[in-house]
C-alpha cells in the first residue's frame, strides 16, 4: 500500500447534501469504509454542502437548470480538494461527470419501488376524481396522468420531510416517495403502500447510492473498490446507458429498471409525454456483460418508434 490510510488526525472528507436522507447515505458509506479497513468513525469527516437544488424549492427543477443542481457545488468542492469523495442518490445524477471526476462505486441497492403516501387513502385506485396529488417528479406526474387523468397534480418540491409536512398540512391528499428513502430512514410510521414495478416503473437508478471521486486519487479508488457492490453496478450500467442515449434530463419523463437473474439481465424502459397522454415502452433480456449495449439499443429503438413528433414539447 503506497498511501496512508485516513486517521482521526488526517480524516477522509465525505461530501454530501444536508437532508436527513443524504446524511443517512453518507453515514452508511462511512460505516462501510470503517468496517472494510478497521478504522474508527473519526477517520472520516462528513461535510455538508448546500446545493442550488436544495436552496430553491419553490420552482420545478426544469425551470432552474436540471439535475446538476443537486451536484454542482459538491463536485466543485471535490475538484478543489475540499472533500475527497461525494455520496449521491444515483437517480439525481447526470449521466456525464465533469472532467477529472469518476463515478464507479455503488452500494447495495435498496427497494426500487415507488411508495404511495396518503393519510386517508390506501392506494391510487381509492382516490376520487379531482383529488389533488403532489409530486415534483416529471416521471411520476406523467405516469400518474397516464393512469388517472381525472386527478389534479400540484408541484411538491423539497426533501422527504418537507413533502410529508405539505401532505399533513393538506396541500395535497396524496404523494409519492421512494421506498428506498423511507427504508433507509426507518420511517415505518409513514402511511405507505409500495407500488409494484408493473404498475409504475421507477426512475433510472432509483434506490442506488453512488460514490464519486477524483480520477487521480488512487487512495480513494482502492478504498472505494472495497465497498463497491458489483450487481448494483451491472444494473446501473444498463439503466444509465439507456438514460444517456435518450438524452435524459429532468425535462424528460423516463423510467427504467434492470434486474439480474444469474447471468441474464432484464431491462425495462419507458418514455412518456409530460402530460401523460402517451407512453412507449420496451422490455428486453441480454447477457449481464452486455447491459450497457442493451440500454443504448433500447433507447434507440424507443426513439425510432416514437418519432420526432413525440418530443415536440421539448423544442
Amino acid at each position: 500500500m503506497s498511501y496512508e490510510l485516513p486517521s482521526p488526525a488526517k480524516p477522509l472528507n465525505i461530501g454530501t447534501r444536508g437532508s436527513p436522507l443524504a446524511l443517512a447515505q453518507a453515514h452508511e458509506t462511512r460505516e462501510r469504509l470503517s468496517a472494510a479497513f478497521d478504522l474508527p468513525f473519526e477517520a472520516f469527516t462528513i461535510v455538508v454542502i448546500k446545493t442550488t437544488g436544495d436552496k430553491i424549492i419553490d420552482r420545478p427543477l426544469k425551470e432552474i437548470g436540471g439535475k446538476g443542481l443537486f451536484t454542482r457545488e459538491i463536485e466543485d468542492d471535490m475538484l478543489s480538494g475540499k472533500i475527497d469523495i461525494a455520496v449521491h442518490s444515483m437517480k439525481d445524477m447526470p449521466t456525464m461527470q465533469p472532467d477529472g471526476l469518476l463515478l464507479e462505486t455503488y452500494l447495495p441497492r435498496e427497494d426500487v419501488r415507488d411508495a404511495f403516501i396518503s393519510p386517508r387513502s390506501s392506494s391510487l385506485a381509492d382516490l376520487a376524481a379531482g383529488t389533488v396529488v403532489g409530486t415534483s417528479s416529471l416521471r411520476r406526474k406523467a405516469q400518474l396522468m397516464l393512469r388517472r387523468p381525472d386527478l389534479e397534480v400540484v408541484e411538491f418540491r423539497g426533501n422527504l420531510q418537507t413533502r410529508l409536512k405539505k401532505l399533513n398540512d393538506g396541500v395535497a391528499e396524496a404523494t409519492f416517495l421512494a421506498m428506498a428513502g423511507l427504508n433507509r430512514l426507518r420511517m415505518d410510521e409513514v402511511p405507505k403502500s409500495a407500488i409494484e414495478i408493473e404498475d409504475m416503473l421507477p426512475a433510472v437508478a432509483q434506490g442506488a447510492i453512488g460514490i464519486e471521486r477524483r480520477a487521480d486519487d488512487m487512495r480513494a479508488a482502492d478504498m472505494l473498490a472495497a465497498i463497491h457492490d458489483g450487481p448494483t453496478g451491472q444494473r446501473l450500467a444498463a439503466e444509465r446507458s439507456f438514460l444517456a442515449a435518450l438524452d435524459g434530463s429532468c425535462e424528460t419523463p423516463i423510467a427504467g429498471l434492470a434486474e439480474l437473474n444469474g447471468g441474464t439481465l432484464r431491462l425495462r424502459g419507458e418514455v412518456l409525454r409530460p402530460d401523460g397522454s402517451e407512453a412507449i415502452d420496451d422490455d428486453m433480456t441480454c447477457a449481464v456483460e452486455d447491459g450497457a449495449k442493451a440500454g443504448k439499443e433500447m433507447a434507440e429503438k424507443l426513439l425510432a418508434q416514437a418519432g420526432p413528433e413525440f418530443f415536440e414539447w421539448r423544442s
